[in-house]
């Protein structure tokens, strides 16, 4: 429990900035999974559509700061490669 106003500020506003970041790395999940399902259907039009949004995604979650930007590319590399694999 904080005894001075400005750490009762900081509670508040790093609770914030967690939902702001949470909703990032979410949603950057999200078009992650919804890629490696296309990979698995065997869609590859329906795949290459999700790539571009996971991509968008991860750039987005670097961009704020909520991964880094080895992280951001070993995902992207990693489910471009599955894309590009298909048949």
């Amino acid at each position: 429990m904080p005894n001075m106003k400005n750490a009762e500020k900081r509670i508040r506003v790093i609770a914030k900035q967690k939902a702001v970041n949470n909703e990032y790395k979410s949603s950057m999940r999200t078009a992650i999974k919804n890629v490696e399902k296309a990979v698995i259907s065997k869609d590859k039009s329906k795949a290459t559509e999700n790539l571009k949004n996971a991509i968008k995604r991860i750039d987005k979650a670097v961009k704020a700061g909520v991964i880094t930007g080895n992280t951001g590319a070993r995902h992207k590399s990693s489910i471009t490669k599955k894309v590009n694999n298909m048949e």
